[in-house]
């Protein structure tokens, strides 16, 4: 059995990037199944596709790199077929969450313009959501096979130094210029009058559906929810503690079933709700949702909290890094103090990782600076203000085992995971039925 193509190299280790969703058609192929894993197939537009997008990003090499692609497609499927017979779920809420984050990450990238995405596509955003969600699906589930698989996988600093020391000097990366960067977010929130305008329009809704007409036709023409307004405003499945909104949650554990509540206000916007079913712990329900625009929001009392915060900061009453985990409204960096983390989850990141408007405002600062309140847009698209803290910089440089220990540990680790999944591959082939096409058969992978 030869897996010579599921090694990774210390710069692939580092330096890593998976295949992003949502990137253009597959190109143009006579298409064809050229490999199946039990149920599982594999087309040659998905080879030819994976091959493109790893060229283009310099992550594939060697003699033969599409029997490279062929080996990664194989494993992938391997994850997801073995992964039904063991039961290795995702829930469909987790991926319409994790879609959801994505598809308004695509939104941001757009200029914050649906239409921009659509036409870019050229196809609507149901559409597009659509044509992702299964790809979704998959990718999660194998990454949770896969994090079962080396779940047990530790690494101890001696095995990080012996990891280190084997590397040929003139083989170790060399680092672009690293910065160490914390931000403090706050969201900006709906004006007062604005939030009264929003919970009216709301209140009026919820008359009309008290008094005789349909929830559903109302949710199709007013809710801001694309996923659920087309079924009627109703969430899909059976929700549980945890996994929606707060807010949202109380409200559903309070009514009675055909209630309808209030308007609630959640980081999504504001809701009415209705309590379709519950059993125990677990509840259906339906909404129409109201997102206030960039004019309703008063970004002139986030700044105003920033400057605060910021004053406090100067003048020594606090830390930046302590003031970020308890103001920051960002949940991505404020359990770091508010610090941008690489790969590795390292505070040392380098300058190209960063976000380009946060690179830019780097260029005014000088270390060891705070930055006055700047707005922005959240990838999520939210409107937020921030303040930045430039807290140190490394000049470019080589691997050193001293200044970059985390990321090597990481790269050591990533390694040894690596191969408890190859070993994984080698023990588990036998639980599956594999088939590669003729035209790929030099490729020689596990054995087939």
């Amino acid at each position: 059995m030869h897996l010579k193509y599921i090694g990774s190299l210390f710069l692939a280790i580092l330096f890593s990037a998976s295949i992003s969703l949502g990137q253009e058609t597959k190109p143009k192929v006579i298409d064809e199944i050229v490999a199946k894993v039990d149920d599982n197939i594999i087309l040659l537009s998905d080879i030819e596709y994976m091959y493109l997008d790893m060229a283009s990003r310099g992550a594939i090499g060697g003699p033969n790199p599409r029997c490279q692609v062929l080996q990664t497609l194989i494993t992938s499927k391997m994850l997801l077929a073995i992964a039904e017979v063991d039961s290795v779920e995702v829930m469909d809420v987790e991926v319409d969450m994790q879609l959801e984050r994505r598809m308004q990450y695509f939104i941001a990238q757009s200029g914050g313009s649906v239409d921009a995405l659509e036409e870019y596509y050229g196809k609507s955003l149901e559409a597009i959501r659509d044509e992702m969600r299964d790809d979704m699906h998959d990718q999660m589930v194998a990454q949770r096979m896969k994090d079962q698989i080396s779940s047990d996988v530790s690494i101890t600093p001696k095995e990080v130094k012996k990891f280190y020391d084997r590397i040929p000097r003139d083989s170790l990366p060399y680092f672009s210029e690293e910065v160490e960067v914390s931000q403090i977010v706050k969201i900006a929130k709906i004006g007062k009058s604005q939030k009264q305008d929003v919970e009216r329009k709301l209140f009026d809704i919820k008359r009309q559906i008290e008094a005789g007409a349909d929830f559903g036709e109302l949710a199709a023409k007013n809710s801001m929810d694309p996923g659920s307004a087309k079924t009627g405003g109703e969430l899909p499945g059976w929700y549980k503690r945890g996994e929606l909104a707060p807010e949202y949650e109380a409200v559903c554990f309070q009514m009675q079933v055909g209630e309808i509540s209030d308007p609630v206000e959640s980081d999504f916007g504001f809701h009415i709700i209705q309590l379709l079913e519950r059993r125990g712990n677990e509840f259906r329900s339906r909404h129409i949702l109201i997102i206030p625009s960039s004019s309703d929001l008063d970004i002139g009392q986030a700044e105003h909290e920033l400057d605060s915060i910021r004053n406090l900061i100067l003048d020594s009453t606090i830390v930046f890094e302590k003031a970020a985990k308890d103001f920051s409204d960002d949940k991505l960096s404020a359990p770091s103090g508010g610090f941008f983390l690489d790969n590795s989850g390292a505070k040392s990141i380098s300058v190209d990782q960063l976000d380009p408007t946060v690179f830019f405002m780097l260029d005014t600062m000088q270390v060891g600076s705070i930055s006055k309140p700047m707005s922005f847009r959240m990838q999520d698209g939210k409107e937020a203000v921030r303040i930045i803290y430039y807290k140190s910089r490394l000049a470019p440089h080589q691997a050193d085992l001293a200044i970059d220990w985390q990321k090597i540990q990481q790269a050591a680790l990533n390694e040894k995971k690596s191969k408890a999944e190859q070993q994984w591959v080698i023990d588990s082939v036998d639980r599956v039925y594999i088939y590669i096409d003729d035209q790929f058969k030099h490729c020689d992978i596990l054995g087939k």
